[in-house]
């Protein structure tokens, strides 16, 4: 069983839960909400290839822990290719709001243009997709990722490696002013040991999941509950290529493939914090 560990005690209310009173009508509810996520987690926008990666990477259990619900304002920060889109998008649809806060097309041809091109021609072409409101986010810099106090949940997954401590914490003030008072902040990311140094392993793709912490309760958030829902002992993290000499990418192509493909994707920290009513 993964462990999770709390770290404050918050009404159901306050990390997204309406609660109806006893008896069936909260039941029934409870069953719309689970129903429609594993329906969209099951559903034929999502390829093979991305569905095969739920062993690694949890999605339902993932999205239960951040306290999910169909009827949410959900902000996802760079969701790149959309594969936790491609789950949120649907779930949302027709009873909440996704914003995909994405980095904004400037006309140029480098990975930020590129990768906002190609989700927005994936989202034009399935109307599962046609609700999603993509806002523009830009690193480093302030950026309204949804109007400001409207978000329940803000989400972001294995992103904080590509943003060095100042982009990270611009991040979570950015995420802060988009949520609600109450709302949460979810994240995911590869974990950097404890024994190794982050002035000297900036490139590998790992980030500390102390400083994760501290930059969010810099920026004015608090720390709710940690989980090891997407832990993997078997990462080491110590890997030529960084994190990306695991699957999915395997950047060092044969070479020691089944070695890598054995030990499956990186281990990540799975941190809930949330803005306080004041």
């Amino acid at each position: 069983m993964k462990k999770i560990t709390s770290f404050i005690t918050v009404s159901l209310l306050s990390i997204g839960f309406i609660t109806t009173g006893c008896g069936s009508t909260a039941e029934t509810t409870q069953q719309v909400i689970d129903n429609k996520l594993d329906l969209a987690i099951a559903g034929p926008q999502r390829s093979a290839k991305n569905k095969a990666r739920d062993i690694h990477r949890h999605p339902k259990e993932t999205l239960e822990f951040f306290g999910f619900n169909s009827s949410m304002t959900v902000v996802e920060l760079a969701p790149g290719g959309g594969w936790y889109t491609e789950i949120l998008a649907p779930a949302l649809k027709g009873s909440g709001k996704l914003y995909g806060a994405h980095y904004p097309d400037t006309g140029e041809d480098n990975y930020y243009s590129n990768s906002r091109r190609k989700l927005e021609k994936k989202l034009a072409e399935n109307d599962i997709f046609s609700e999603v409101v993509l806002t523009d986010f830009t690193p480093r810099q302030p950026s309204t990722l949804a109007p400001a106090g409207t978000a329940d949940l803000v989400l972001t997954f294995r992103n904080l490696h590509n943003w060095k401590e100042e982009g990270v914490l611009q991040m979570y003030k950015d995420a802060f002013a988009a949520l609600k008072p109450g709302g949460i902040m979810g994240v995911v990311e590869h974990r950097m040991p404890t024994s190794q140094s982050w002035a000297d392993n900036q490139k590998s793709g790992y980030f500390p999941e102390d400083l994760a912490i501290d930059l969010a309760m810099q920026a004015g958030f608090k720390l709710i509950a940690k989980s090891e829902i997407n832990a993997n002992v078997n990462d080491t993290a110590e890997h030529p290529k960084g994190v990306w000499s695991l699957p999915p990418v395997l950047r060092l192509g044969d070479q020691d493939k089944e070695k890598y493909l054995a030990i499956g994707e990186s281990d990540r920290m799975t941190l809930k914090f949330y803005k306080p009513n004041n």
